[in-house]
């Protein structure tokens, strides 16, 4: 029997999934990883740290299933990650991370390239990669000259398990180096930001072989050196293809660190003012929408953080669905991308009073978090891209009373699949399939278990909360 392995680099930790070719789970695994923030508005990683995880998750995955029938590996990352490597593959600095800020100014400028945007089909986020690139040069010179490749996070991991330098379009995208209708690099977009073609990976498509494992890893894990690794995808293209979101119409709404709303496309149209991402999909000729909010479960992890309570507790215990109270939170504890743009805004709990308790500010938490995502639902919708429906995902998706509050606050159903049904890791290990040349094995039907429909009795007091979010929200973005 053939055996598949996704691999999906987290920014909270690394997953590691194994399926038989029925795509029956057969071991998973997960390793921790942190998140070092040396400046407001920083986020880095040690690629190093990476590794060690890959290592952890692959270690005991194959101690209770023996790898030697895996005939292909899919990976899956966040995206948007500057990993700068010198001429012996050696990392120059800490990955700067997909949330970090500091570029914000290096983003305006390359904005204002008109090509851009026509080349792209995106607004350039500080979050993206290319700005990242120009901050180097402009604050870290030495290390900028050192640079002979640019790697986006799961790729590291490639290079380690293949010693190839490739990376896939889903990921690539989101570098602003991509034209993202031709699906290849942009040497105009390159040049603007000092770099040429020699300074970035090949490029694959998510479904096809970048490589095979090198023989060393490979008889560390009991791999066979046959065994193909596949393109794979950016972080939210892999759940797509975990998801079964793969048809124009399809749509998911994850609740990880960030939080997406991310739709199926016919074909690539862009509209950048939107602040909608318009990316490649990890599938041939295929391509996706997405609006982005950078802290998603990150606001709850932010709250356990102040209350010294975790997470779980905090949802736990609330009840069922009511109307919003007093109490509103804005989530921009790191800027917010769709709709605003902003990187410089920050989160805000208003509207407290002497009987705002834990469980308050939790339902104000999961409430503020829920219109952030209906503003991303708003931008979606003026590209043309109206849902009738999301698969949750994400760690945050455990939580009922959220998705009971987003479904109102949406006025659209949220259907919710089984904890280990769906996710990146198992999109990287399908696509790892149909690499494989195993494409009939490969379903993507829906993962849906249970549906949380909206209360039709409290949508106007959910659209009464939204507009005072709205108020907030603009009197806020004045300050910052």
């Amino acid at each position: 029997m053939s055996l598949y392995l996704g691999l999906d680099l987290g920014t909270s930790s690394l997953k590691a999934l194994l399926i038989d070719e029925d795509q029956r789970t057969l071991a998973a695994a997960e390793a921790p990883l942190a998140v070092s923030r040396p400046h407001p508005g920083w986020s880095e990683q040690d690629p190093a740290a990476w590794i060690a995880a890959a290592e952890q998750a692959l270690d005991a995955v194959s101690a209770r299933v023996d790898l030697a029938s895996v005939r292909a590996i899919g990976l899956s990352g966040q995206m948007h990650g500057a990993t700068l490597l010198d001429e012996a593959d050696r990392p120059l600095r800490p990955c700067i991370l997909w949330n970090d800020t500091r570029s914000a100014a290096e983003a305006e400028a390359r904005d204002a390239d008109p090509r851009t945007r026509e080349i792209t089909g995106n607004i350039v986020f500080p979050g993206f990669t290319a700005p990242k690139l120009a901050w180097t040069r402009a604050h870290e010179p030495e290390t900028f000259e050192k640079t002979r490749k640019v790697l986006l996070p799961k790729d590291f991991l490639r290079l380690w398990l293949t010693g190839e330098h490739v990376a896939e379009m889903s990921d690539a995208a989101g570098t602003s180096w991509l034209d993202v209708g031709r699906r290849d690099w942009s040497d105009a977009l390159l040049a603007a930001t000092h770099l040429t073609r020699a300074h970035m990976p090949r490029l694959v498509e998510g479904s096809e072989p970048s490589g095979t494992v090198r023989r060393r890893i490979a008889s560390r894990f009991g791999l066979p050196p046959t065994a193909i690794v596949a393109g794979g995808g950016g972080d939210n293209a892999a759940a797509a293809i975990g998801a079964g979101v793969v048809r124009p119409g399809d749509a998911f709404l994850s609740l990880g660190t960030s939080g997406v709303l991310f739709a199926a496309a016919e074909g690539f149209h862009p509209d950048p003012a939107t602040a909608v991402h318009s990316f490649c999909h990890a599938l041939p000729n295929a391509w996706h929408q997405m609006a982005v909010i950078l802290s998603a479960a990150d606001s709850l992890a932010w709250l356990s953080r102040l209350t010294g309570r975790p997470a779980p507790d905090l949802t736990a215990d609330l009840g069922p669905l009511r109307a919003p109270g007093r109490p509103l939170f804005l989530p921009y504890l790191a800027g917010e991308r769709t709709p605003l743009n902003d990187a410089s805004i920050r989160a805000a709990l208003i509207g407290c009073d002497h009987d705002t308790d834990p469980e308050a500010a939790t339902r104000a938490v999961l409430e503020g978090v829920a219109f952030a995502f209906r503003d991303g639902r708003d931008a979606l919708a003026a590209t043309g891209t109206t849902p009738s429906r999301y698969i949750a995902l994400g760690g945050g998706a455990r939580s009922d009373a959220w998705l009971a509050i987003l479904a109102t606050a949406l006025n659209t159903p949220i259907d919710a699949p089984s904890a280990t049904a769906a996710g990146a890791a198992l999109g990287a290990a399908r696509l790892a399939m149909i690499a494989a040349s195993a494409p009939a094995n490969v379903a993507f039907a829906p993962v849906a278990e249970r549906t949380f429909d909206p209360d039709a009795s409290l949508i106007g007091a959910f659209d009464d909360a939204h507009a005072r979010f709205v108020a907030a929200r603009n009197a806020l973005g004045a300050l910052s």
